[in-house]
């Protein structure tokens, strides 16, 4: 197997940094093949700007969307874009580790998403009409791939349970598991999340270290979460709206995961 991991965390020494590690050897002592994608030590770009579009006339307007599709389709994206959308056509699982901040992701790994997510890419794909409203959730250009992701939290589990005030950790997530990774076609295996980040003793690190090596030995075996698919009959097309005869008994987006077994 093939895995991608990119990583966003600036500090070489943190506890993700470590844990990235635990990963990555964990994985090559299976035999699989690993790259990663170190943000930070990349001294990625993450805002999108026209400077991501060099054959965009200076006269003309920056409209992302269009600009990110006729680009991809000129093949006129910037070298650091196309170098990470090479890693994920040659990966067969994807790996996003970072800390949660301000309950989402690093603004450096959003701006990876931003920028190598690209029309005609990861989205505007496929047709749209009467009975498909393009190619996406669980469809699309890397369909077939799995995703994951390892994510360090600072809170206790209790704060992020389902009655706790920062919310349940799979509804932070959900952006993220089902808007990022389900859209493009990724199936999403269920996340590997640490909480209490920064009071991790030598004992806990390695009770948590081996707790990551066991999912790391199972990545293939694990069963992703089961979201449903939009152009396989529950959503009506073209509102994509769940229809109203599919009683999930869930809330939230807890509606959008498929009960049947």
């Amino acid at each position: 197997m093939r895995v991608l991991i990119v990583f966003a965390h600036p500090e070489p020494q943190s506890l993700s940094a470590a844990l990235c590690q635990v990963a990555v050897r964990e994985l090559e002592a299976q035999g699989h093949e690993v790259r990663v994608s170190d943000l930070y030590a990349m001294k990625w770009k993450s805002n999108i700007d026209r400077d991501d579009f060099p054959s965009l006339s200076s006269e003309s307007p920056l409209r992302v969307a269009s600009a990110s599709k006729t680009a991809f389709t000129s093949h006129a994206l910037t070298e650091d874009v196309r170098e990470e959308q090479e890693k994920l056509l040659w990966a067969d699982t994807v790996i996003l580790q970072f800390p949660l901040w301000w309950f989402t992701m690093p603004a450096i790994l959003k701006g990876w998403v931003d920028r190598v997510f690209s029309c005609g890419f990861a989205y505007g794909v496929g047709e749209h009409n009467d009975k498909r409203w393009g190619d996406r959730y669980g469809e699309g250009v890397l369909a077939g791939k799995r995703a994951m992701l390892i994510v360090t939290v600072g809170g206790w589990p209790e704060h992020y349970s389902s009655r706790g005030i920062n919310g349940p950790i799979e509804d932070l997530l959900f952006p993220i598991q089902h808007g990022i990774l389900f859209y493009p076609g990724l199936a999403v295996l269920p996340p590997f999340v640490v909480y209490k980040a920064n009071h991790t003793s030598s004992s806990i690190f390695e009770s948590t270290a081996e707790q990551l090596r066991e999912r790391m030995r199972s990545i293939q075996a694990t069963e992703p979460i089961p979201y449903r698919r939009q152009n396989y009959g529950d959503y009506l097309v073209p509102s994509m709206v769940l229809r109203d005869d599919i009683d999930t008994g869930a809330t939230g987006f807890a509606v959008h995961q498929s009960t049947a077994k």
